[in-house]
């Protein structure tokens, strides 16, 4: 269902613009305006979901199906070394549209205008950290 103050909603009724690079019944991918690098797209499903924490599993599983399909469009159309995936959830995270999207970034080397900033904290955890961590993020997972 759309939601009629979303830009990708409007995008997907043919309201606004895009440069569409694939459509179907489920999923809808266009080149995002500010291109980070060249052929930067962004994939999001036909039904309106804010973001990940949202989504039902049905929709993720047809969103994230057409991932590879349109990755290696990209990459056979313009041969980038590698590419990246990224998905931003809430303001913290720097969403700014608040309808699920992946963005697919082809890379082409350094400065190519995609810097991610990854600060590690490997020092911060031990092994037996970890474990803890891994646990109570399995316990919350309904099996």
């Amino acid at each position: 269902m759309a939601h009629e103050d979303c830009i990708f909603c409007k995008i997907i009724d043919g309201d606004i613009p895009s440069a569409k690079v694939y459509e179907d019944d489920k999923v809808y991918a266009f080149l995002d305006i500010s291109q980070v690098t060249k052929g930067h797209t962004l994939v999001i499903p036909k039904e309106h979901t804010k973001n990940i924490y949202e989504t039902p599993p049905e929709t993720a599983k047809e969103l994230f199906s057409r991932i590879p399909v349109i990755a290696n469009a990209i990459r056979d159309a313009y041969q980038p070394l590698g590419i990246n995936l990224l998905n931003n959830n809430e303001p913290v995270a720097e969403q700014s549209v608040f309808h699920l999207h992946v963005h697919l970034i082809p890379r082409y080397g350094d400065g190519d205008g995609y810097t991610p900033n990854w600060i590690t904290h490997t020092e911060d955890y031990t092994s037996d950290d970890l474990q803890a961590v891994a646990k109570a993020i399995n316990e919350q997972i309904k099996h």
